[in-house]
């Protein structure tokens, strides 16, 4: 399957549910592209400000692959800065947020399985 960026479903979302700011996911593959192999394979985009609060994963897990810009994560009660090339994984049980405090733009990919 090849799927081009122009067909990509891109969702914005702002100070609802678990998102503080704006939020914009881009559905790189869904679900159902990916036969239910995995939950989401998404593109994130986090404006200076804006975040995706603590939660937590029960009977799941997630991958945060840093693309570009400054953010704060939370891996359970640890706070770290990352950038472009750093990842966190949150293990089934676990619970993270993440907080663009960066001066630019911050993208990631998200990826739950």
């Amino acid at each position: 399957m090849i799927k081009k960026k122009e067909n990509v479903e891109r969702q914005s979302a702002a100070n609802v549910g678990n998102f503080d700011g704006e939020v914009i996911k881009n559905l790189v593959l869904t679900s159902a592209e990916m036969g239910g192999r995995l939950k989401c394979f998404n593109r994130i985009d986090l404006p200076v400000g804006s975040m995706i609060k603590e939660h937590a994963h029960v009977d799941d897990a997630e991958i945060y692959y840093i693309l570009e810009g400054e953010v704060t994560v939370t891996d359970n009660d640890e706070t770290h800065i990352l950038h472009a090339g750093d990842v966190v994984f949150t293990a089934d049980g676990n619970r993270h947020s993440i907080k663009n405090t960066g001066t630019t733009p911050a993208a990631f990919v998200a990826c739950i399985f």
